[in-house]
């Protein structure tokens, strides 16, 4: 059973009556920028262990009445066909599924504004896919001078170009796919021709990380920086808090540089000094629902960990440079942390020295270690879960669930009818065939319905492995990590 460290009853409570505050401040009329991610916040769920992965989207129900969301995506970004790393999917795609997503949660998804729009016939695909399924959309374009030329920023030649959104809701919220979106830019916008029109509106910014109201160098915001160690986000106190309250807060760098920009800018829209500092901006509640800080603090050393593995695994891969490896061995050093506190690290490690082959070894919800190795019928991640379920289903370790008679025919047809190369058979296609098999093999029924146990446990790899396993993974829920080396000399690995 999960160690809970964090009440998210608690946090629900809190942050929806702060945002509410946060509104009455403006006159019910709050644009809120939203940042990380909507549904599916795994890093905030280790790191937090009892938040709820899709706890923003609860928050959010509790304003259904009285909220619409804009999402925003850069023009540059689907030219680009830019991809999100953590689901691998271009941010155009994403952007549908969110749309998606959010309208089956009940929430009002009022438009897609696409930014930095130039001409780029990408975009315009894209404008056109949305608005024949019944998307509304509108166009931000690029302002000369951005972000140093104030006046002409807040100016009809500046947000004045830009095609103004339709609200209803007294919260707007905006979002986006990933970073560099244009949300700040949009938000801004909007309050300009709010104003231009006579209507009084506000701005707040909504992140859970770093968390203002924990120390510097806590493990969970720790934790952040390893997350973003590729765009070499760094936490600092916020100098501009520290002025005007002499309260130390925690923010980061960018928010931090951009602030006597955005409070001019602000000030220029509305004629008041709306913030007094980064921190002012934000509505984070997070801190305030700790319940249990030594339990929120293992658990961001150990998702310190797995971020140190996932950057070394990114930079073999070629995605990311030096330099964010860099950032996270400081990190890990900062902590006095060791890849070894990684209870999976050693056993997978010494079973692949003695196997001479790729092994996963995965850790139990008791704490018992399940190792499997890559065969000639399966891979590791493959042969490391059936081994697990017939651990957690108290089935004997000799026992096949899957007879060769069941998956030669499986591999039979990779390799000579599919082509594939290597014909072995990844964690889907076995778990696909043990499905296939379980109405007339009781043993293979039992194992099968023990692989909802499974969620939550952590495993390491001694090899990277294909993408393939790693989606299965993800999709089980088990947190994967994996020794930054190829299993093979073959450049083509997918």
């Amino acid at each position: 059973m999960m160690n809970i460290g964090f009440d998210n009853e608690l946090y629900i409570k809190k942050q929806s009556e702060h945002i509410k505050e946060r509104m009455k401040k403006f006159g019910n009329k709050l644009y809120l920028e939203f940042g990380g991610k909507l549904f599916d916040d795994y890093h905030a769920a280790r790191v937090l262990p009892g938040f709820d992965v899709n706890g923003k989207i609860r928050l959010l129900k509790e304003f259904k009445d009285n909220a619409e969301v804009i999402f925003c995506i850069n023009a540059n970004d689907i030219e680009k066909s830019k991809i999100r790393a953590d689901i691998g999917v271009t941010y155009d795609q994403d952007l549908f599924r969110l749309v998606d997503s959010m309208r089956e949660s009940g929430l009002y998804v009022n438009s897609v504004v696409i930014t930095q729009y130039n001409g780029q016939h990408s975009a315009d695909i894209f404008r056109n896919k949305l608005e024949r399924r019944g998307v509304r959309t509108y166009i931000h374009y690029p302002i000369a001078g951005y972000p140093g030329n104030v006046d002409l920023i807040v100016s009809e030649q500046g947000y004045g170009k830009n095609e103004y959104i339709e609200t209803t809701k007294p919260l707007v919220i905006v979002t986006a796919p990933g970073p560099c979106s244009g949300k700040l830019a949009t938000c801004l916008s909007q309050l300009y021709h709010e104003y231009k029109k006579g209507n009084v509106a506000g701005y707040a910014k909504f992140e859970t990380f770093p968390i203002w109201n924990l120390s510097l160098k806590h493990p969970v915001n720790l934790a952040y920086e390893a997350a973003t160690a590729d765009l070499q986000d760094v936490n600092m106190i916020d100098p501009f808090h520290l002025e005007a309250y002499g309260q130390l807060a925690v923010n980061y760098n960018r928010d931090v540089e951009v602030f006597p920009l955005l409070k001019t800018i602000l000030h220029k829209i509305s004629g008041e000094d709306v913030y007094l500092s980064p921190t002012d901006m934000g509505v984070n509640m997070v801190g305030y629902c700790i319940i249990d800080d030594e339990i929120v603090r293992e658990a961001s050393k150990q998702e310190i960990i797995r971020r140190y593995y996932r950057t070394w695994c990114d930079y073999k891969l070629g995605r990311i440079d030096e330099q964010a490896v860099e950032k996270i061995e400081l990190i890990m050093k900062q902590l006095d942390l060791k890849k070894e506190d990684r209870h999976a690290v050693v056993p997978s490690l010494a079973k692949a020295e003695e196997k001479g082959t790729p092994v996963i070894a995965i850790e139990m919800p008791d704490g018992k270690i399940i190792t499997g190795k890559t065969s000639k019928l399966m891979t590791a991640a493959a042969s490391s879960v059936i081994n697990s379920i017939k651990y957690l289903a108290n089935l004997a370790d000799e026992l096949l669930l899957l007879s060769p008679i069941v998956l030669e025919p499986i591999l039979k047809l990779k390799k000579e009818i599919l082509g594939y190369k290597n014909g072995i058979l990844n964690l889907e296609e076995v778990l696909i065939a043990l499905s296939i098999c379980a109405p007339t093999n009781p043993m293979a029924h039992e194992a099968l319905s023990n692989v909802g146990k499974l969620k939550g446990c952590e495993a390491h790899s001694s090899a990277l492995v294909t993408n393939s396993d790693e989606l299965a993974f993800k999709k089980l829920g088990i947190n994967l990590t994996c020794e930054p080396t190829f299993p093979s000399k073959d450049l083509f690995y997918v």
